[in-house]
């Protein structure tokens, strides 16, 4: 699912369950701090796709260095080296990452220029000192532009970060490489300073810390049965005879969880594609690439 998400806030979202329960609202039988808890079950049922993705540079200090506010899940963190300061007219922050074409040489004044030697020959074959190792092992060239208030840096190379699972946090500090680990809102490295570039999926919460969840019209029925149902069932534990709409809400709540989770889950053309190259690379080398340690005979 890779189309532009829509949020709205818990509140727009308790605003349209009360309407449905509008006796039970008005005499004062619906608490919301109770339906929290079931909009954000439903948030991790839907899982990590519906968190929007976002990027940003942080600091390096005394071996930490402070998560964003809205941090919930690290996708991957990269480590700055070399970069290019430049000063513009602009105010606020904002961090970016740039695909570079391999083929061609950074453009420094009009000119063509390796990133490497600084040689203007556009025929340079210097490997590129920015180029990084993603997940999948596939090279690919990044630009880091980190825009300031008063100055915009460009980080020219970048080198992988590994980051260590809660089982190895012990050792990894101790580790010969760059590595790190994350704990209670910090990334601690065995690095004293620098900067490190992270892509992580954001917590589902606005500016102000309002929970948010999905505007979908078809998931908007999961988050409305999920908390009608456990609206009847505190009706029903308190004495009152609402089993037979719970069967009802109950009934509906099983449709709409796998209308919703199906939605969710689904891939796009994109992301088919990209599993057809995985499975014909996989072919390939079991069955034609095996021969390649033969002498053609």
């Amino acid at each position: 699912m890779k189309s532009e998400l829509q949020y709205r806030t818990f509140d727009e979202l308790l605003n349209e369950v009360q309407t449905d329960f509008v006796t039970y609202n008005n005499e004062g039988m619906i608490e919301p701090a109770q339906l929290i808890k079931v909009a954000q079950r439903v948030n991790y049922d839907l899982g990590l796709r519906i968190h929007g993705t976002k990027e940003k540079v942080i600091d390096i200090e005394k071996k930490k260095a402070k998560l964003p506010g809205d941090f919930y899940v690290l996708n991957y963190a990269y480590l700055c080296g070399k970069y290019k300061v430049s000063y513009p007219s602009m105010s606020g922050r904002h961090t970016e990452n740039v695909i570079l074409d391999p083929t061609k040489c950074s453009v420094v004044n009009g000119v063509n220029t390796c990133n490497k030697c600084g040689g203007t020959d556009t025929t340079c074959i210097c490997e590129r000192t920015y180029a990084v190792e993603c997940k999948t092992g596939e090279k690919i060239y990044v630009q880091v532009v980190e825009k300031r208030k008063h100055e915009v840096k460009t980080y020219e190379t970048v080198e992988k970060l590994s980051i260590a699972t809660s089982s190895g946090r012990i050792d990894a500090l101790n580790d010969t490489q760059k590595t790190g680990y994350i704990k209670n809102g910090f990334i601690y490295t065995n690095l004293e300073e620098g900067s490190v570039f992270i892509s992580y999926q954001g917590a589902l919460e606005d500016h102000d810390g309002n929970l948010l969840v999905l505007d979908h019209p078809v998931i908007n029925e999961y988050y409305e049965y999920a908390m009608k149902q456990r609206i009847l069932e505190n009706l029903y534990i308190n004495g009152e005879d609402v089993s037979q709409k719970m069967q009802l809400i109950e009934q509906r709540l099983r449709g709409a969880r796998n209308n919703a989770l199906s939605i969710v889950n689904t891939p796009d053309f994109a992301e088919m594609y990209k599993l057809w190259e995985i499975n014909r690379k996989a072919q390939y080398n079991k069955y034609y690439d095996m021969f390649k340690s033969t002498d053609g005979v």
